[in-house]
C-alpha cells in the first residue's frame, strides 16, 4: 500500500525546526514509525529501533557508546523500551544548538510522557498521532474552517465529494488503522483479535500491572457498549464485574493507551444547572464496532446504535482537526439537569460554535433550541448548526446551517 500523507506532518516538521527533540506518541499501530521514516527519507538521518533486543541492551547498558555508534541526527523507534537513553539525549541536546537532532516514537503511556518530560524539559516537544481520519484517507488535510457561516460552508463544499451515508458509515465501521485498509471482514476481525492480545493485554500487564486480564478485557467491551454516553464508573464496573473504582482506574489506562478519550462538559459560572460528567468516546470507531460485534457496515448503519456511532465519528474527526491544526481549539459538550443538550461546542478565538449531530438528511430544526443557552456566558456565540446527512449546506436561520457530515 502506498504511503498516506498524515495531517500531523506539518506540525511535526514545524516543531522539529524549533525543538532539539520531538517525540510522536499514540496508540499502537496508528502509523508513528511509518510517518517519521517517510519524513526522514533522503535526509541522512540514522534509524534504530528499540525492538531489536541487542540494540536495546546496548542502549540501556551504555547510552554513551550507543550514541557513538548511532550518531544524531537520529530517529529512535519505540523509545519507551530504553528509558536510560533520555538522560544521554539531554546531555547531547545541551552540547549543540542544532534543532531536530532527535526524532523519537513511543507507544502512548503515562510513564513514557513523564520520563521524557522530566529528562528533556524545555528540549522536547511531544505530539500525538491518531489513526487515519476520513480526510487523510481521501487525501485531504485535517483542518478547521475559519468559521461555520453558510457562505464558508458552501465554498468548502466545492472542494469535497458529495455527502454519502454509505461512505460515512464505511469510515465508521472500518476505522483508521493503516494496516487494516483494504482488509476484508475476516482479516479485519483477526487483526483486531491480534491487536487486543498482542498489544493491549500485554501493555495492560507489563506497563500498568493489571492482573485481572479477563476483567480488563470485559471492561474494554463494556466501554464500547457505553460509547457516546455520559460516563458512570459504577455502571461500567457492574457490567464488567469489577468495582466502580477499578473501572475508573482502567478507563484512565485506556485513555493513556490512546484507545478512548473523555469529552469534558462545557463549564461556565453563569450556567447553573450543568451536568459535570464527561462523555466516553473511542479514538477509533472501527475498533469500537468490532468490540460490539457489528459484522458489517450495513448492520451497523441500520442498527439501534447507529446514531451513537455517528456522534463518536464526528467528535473524533473534530478532535483530529483541532489537534493537528494551527489554532488553539477547545471541544466540549453541554447538558443540564433539565435535559437540555448541545452535542458539541467548539471554542475558537474566544467564540463558541455549537453543533448537534443527527443521522437524518432533514433533521428537525428545533434541535438547535438549546444553543440559545450559551448566550448567558458572556462570550460570542458564532455560527454552528446540525451536522447531518444533508446533501449540501443549507441555512436554518441567520447563524446556523445544516452541515453535511463530510465537510468536517
Amino acid at each position: 500500500m502506498s504511503y498516506i500523507k498524515r495531517s500531523l506532518e506539518r506540525k511535526f516538521l514545524k516543531m522539529s525546526s524549533a525543538f532539539k527533540a520531538v517525540m510522536v506518541t499514540g496508540a499502537r499501530q496508528v502509523g508513528k514509525s511509518t510517518m517519521l521514516k517517510h519524513l526522514a527519507q533522503g535526509h541522512g538521518r540514522s534509524y534504530v529501533s528499540m525492538d531489536d533486543a541487542d540494540v536495546r541492551e546496548l542502549a540501556e547498558g551504555d547510552p554513551k557508546l550507543f550514541f557513538q555508534m548511532y550518531q544524531p541526527p537520529i530517529l529512535i523507534d519505540e523509545a519507551q523500551k530504553a528509558p536510560a537513553l533520555f538522560e544521554q539525549i539531554k546531555i547531547l541536546c545541551d552540547e549543540s544548538d542544532e534543532r531536530g537532532r532527535f526524532w523519537l516514537t513511543g507507544s502512548q503511556s503515562k510513564k513514557l510522557t513523564k520520563e521524557a518530560g522530566d529528562s528533556l524539559a524545555g528540549r522536547i516537544c511531544i505530539l500525538k498521532l491518531f489513526g487515519l481520519s476520513a480526510k487523510e484517507l481521501e487525501g485531504r488535510p485535517d483542518d478547521i474552517p475559519e468559521d461555520y457561516t453558510i457562505s464558508t460552508l458552501l465554498q468548502r463544499s466545492q472542494n469535497h465529494p458529495e455527502n454519502n451515508i454509505l461512505n460515512i458509515y464505511s469510515h465508521i465501521w472500518e476505522g483508521g488503522m493503516p494496516d487494516i485498509i483494504a482488509m476484508d471482514a475476516e482479516l479485519r476481525r483477526e487483526y483486531w483479535n491480534s491487536y487486543i492480545e498482542s498489544y493491549l493485554m500485554r501493555d495492560a500487564v507489563d506497563d500498568n500491572g493489571i492482573q485481572d486480564t479477563e476483567g480488563f478485557r470485559r471492561l474494554l467491551r463494556v466501554c464500547a457498549a457505553f460509547s457516546g454516553g455520559l460516563i458512570n464508573y459504577n455502571d461500567l464496573g457492574n457490567a464488567a464485574g469489577v468495582s466502580g473504582a477499578t473501572a475508573k482506574e482502567w478507563v484512565k489506562i485506556l485513555q493513556t493507551m490512546g484507545i478512548v478519550f473523555l469529552l469534558e462538559p462545557y463549564f461556565h459560572n453563569e450556567l447553573k444547572r450543568m451536568i459535570k460528567t464527561p462523555k466516553l468516546y473511542f479514538c477509533d470507531t472501527g475498533f469500537c464496532a468490532f468490540l460490539s460485534s457489528w459484522t458489517s457496515r450495513d448492520t451497523l448503519m441500520n442498527g439501534a446504535a447507529s446514531g451513537h456511532y455517528l456522534e463518536n465519528y464526528v467528535v473524533s474527526e473534530m478532535l483530529r482537526n483541532a489537534y493537528y491544526g494551527e489554532k488553539k481549539v477547545n471541544l466540549n459538550f453541554y447538558r443540564d439537569t433539565n435535559q437540555k443538550e448541545i452535542d458539541l461546542i467548539l471554542e475558537m478565538d474566544g467564540t463558541l460554535h455549537p453543533f448537534e449531530i443527527k443521522k437524518a438528511a432533514s433533521p428537525d430544526k428545533k434541535t438547535i433550541k438549546a444553543f440559545s443557552l450559551l448566550g448567558k456566558c458572556g462570550k460570542d456565540v458564532g455560527a454552528g448548526g446540525i451536522i447531518c446527512m444533508a446533501a449540501k449546506p443549507f441555512p436554518i436561520d441567520r447563524e446556523n446551517s445544516l452541515i453535511p457530515a463530510n465537510l468536517l
